[in-house]
């Protein structure tokens, strides 16, 4: 019986910005990332970040090479390197979780530093 914590299955036609289009990926993962790839993710990104600009969006986008998910986790995870963020992840994923499960896992860390430092200026 479905809850008001049960995730919500919207269709990701009626998502409003990255971060709805991630949760999307986060409910069907399978659907998304064949064999739970991060590079697929990181794929997807790049698509979606392609399509603002040829469709002249702005939107804020924080997984871009160099932007600040990479930056973030430069600073507070140590992984930096010229592969990028998918391939870091996949590379320091601790054992007992998959890739997948430890990038949504720095995702939320991620937000929520990004929720207190705009709470805190």
């Amino acid at each position: 019986m479905p809850t008001e914590d049960t995730p919500r299955f919207q269709r990701w036609q009626d998502c409003t910005n990255v971060y709805d289009f991630l949760e999307q990926i986060r409910l069907r993962p399978g659907m998304w990332l064949p064999g739970g790839s991060l590079l697929h993710l990181q794929s997807l990104l790049v698509g979606y970040r392609a399509a603002l600009s040829i469709h002249s969006i702005d939107e804020p986008f924080a997984f871009w090479p160099e932007e600040h998910f990479t930056q973030w986790l430069s600073e507070h995870h140590g992984m930096s390197s010229s592969v990028g963020w998918a391939t870091e992840i996949e590379r320091n994923t601790p054992d007992g979780s998959t890739p997948i499960e430890e990038f949504f896992r720095l995702l939320d860390a991620f937000s929520s530093s990004v929720t207190d430092s705009s709470t805190k200026a």
